[in-house]
């Protein structure tokens, strides 16, 4: 029965603060969902007598350690050998490994090192966790101490390699392993354009403790809001219903998701459903909108033109905007930016456009326009709307904002909503 975890990331690269650690997040999100209690996360770096404490310590805590690193090529790389050595297991090399990890490398015409070798060996016993995406195979090791169990699984610290296999082959294993049937049923609300203060106080008494349990988390630019019921499987996903029925009637319209999905998938999918054609014009964001918007495969279905015109004379000659606006506003202006937004809408014959410009600092602000102030502007053949916003933060965060300001404007127009309907960050 498994019931208690501990989450163990390997590494020098993050007990130096070169790599921050996102891996432990996403393991502890989706412990939770599961319904495995978290004991502890455990951050040690490649030293062998650090790594066996760490190892010693959470087998002694939990039902089942999940750990990511340690199992790449290199010398430094040593979980594997700290595991059979805590266990007293020896290393046995297996064969279907070598050879997928064979045909990996002649697939980008690469001979294979012969230090990859090492990730074929496993310790005896050990199940082997595929990794279809890298060289380094994950395992799922039991170990014995008198009657107790503990269960060791191995990932690796590569997030595109290792949240796969933790979402195909351990959450499953994880439910398989609980010792009772009951379920987490959980639903996740992404908002934006409301405060995370906000947002808690706006649902504050909407779902009773015995109903469910309800949490939040700020993840730069948006919030998330998570309700989770416990129950017979069936009865939880029905209760869950009703709550998220209570959750959308509150603040469904801050509400542009439920589940993983981000702002960029959202809007990719209504301008694909609406058959919808957008220009972007962008200036302080520098391509981040697009880049952001090309991140979802089949955004050539409506992305047509993306046009970064960070000097004012390219502002003019691509875009249109005219000398006098420039002179007489600025191009960090509400003026500045429809006129961007209509020139690209009509340079790339499209439905709608979208336009920013601003002073993502540190530098660059006047007592008129702070660091921070920031312009968009949607132009479409009936829709004309811009607005000044005053952003704080640092410069990527500036610009990260901006972005998540102008693709939730884009989300608005496809749904036919008030576009600019947030207070958040209004000059």
């Amino acid at each position: 029965m498994i019931q208690r975890a501990v989450i163990l990331s390997t590494g020098d690269e993050l007990t130096t603060g070169k790599v921050v650690d996102t891996n432990s997040n996403y393991l502890a999100d989706k412990l939770h969902e599961v319904g495995i209690d978290l004991v502890a996360v455990i951050t040690v770096g490649d030293v062998p007598e650090r790594l066996e404490w760490a190892w010693r310590s959470a087998m002694g805590m939990a039902d089942v350690v999940i750990s990511t690193g340690g199992i790449g090529p290199t010398a430094d790389d040593l979980t594997t050998e700290t595991i059979a050595r805590i266990t007293g297991r020896r290393l046995i090399r297996d064969e279907a490994t070598v050879e997928h990890m064979r045909r990996i490398f002649s697939s980008v015409g690469r001979p294979m090192p012969e230090n990859n070798l090492k990730q074929a060996d496993f310790p005896e016993g050990a199940e082997i966790i595929p990794n279809p995406l890298g060289t380094a195979p994950g395992f799922q090791l039991p170990v014995m101490d008198g009657e107790r169990i503990t269960h060791l699984v191995v990932l690796p610290g590569v997030p595109r390699e290792m949240k796969p296999m933790m979402e195909n082959w351990v959450i499953p294993w994880l439910r398989d392993n609980r010792g009772t049937d009951t379920v987490f049923a959980v639903r996740i609300f992404q908002t934006f354009g409301i405060s995370e203060s906000g947002l808690d106080q706006a649902v504050a008494g909407l779902i009773k403790p015995e109903e469910g349990r309800v949490a939040f988390r700020a993840s730069f630019p948006q919030i998330s809001l998570r309700v989770t019921v416990e129950g017979r499987p069936g009865e939880a996903e029905r209760r869950l219903e009703e709550l998220a029925e209570r959750v959308r009637a509150k603040v469904g319209h801050f509400i542009f998701a439920e589940g993983d999905a981000s702002m960029e998938e959202v809007v990719g999918q209504l301008f694909t459903k609406r058959g919808l054609k957008l220009a972007v014009a962008e200036s302080c964001t520098g391509g981040l909108i697009g880049h952001r918007l090309t991140n979802i495969p089949g955004s050539s279905r409506y992305l047509k033109a993306d046009f970064v015109t960070y000097w004012n004379d390219m502002k003019s000659e691509v875009l249109g905007v005219s000398a006098d606006t420039l002179a007489k506003h600025g191009a960090v202006s509400e003026e500045c930016v429809r006129e961007m937004a209509a020139g690209a809408r009509k340079r790339a014959g499209v439905d709608v456009a979208i336009a920013t410009s601003g002073i993502a600092g540190p530098e660059g602000g006047t007592p008129d326009k702070p660091v921070g102030t920031v312009c968009v502007a949607l132009d479409s053949e009936n829709v004309t709307v811009s607005r000044r916003y005053q952003m704080r933060g640092t410069r990527d965060w500036v610009k990260l904002l901006t972005s998540q300001v102008a693709l939730d404007w884009l989300r608005r127009y496809a749904l036919e909503l008030p576009i600019a309907e947030s207070q958040l960050f209004r000059r």
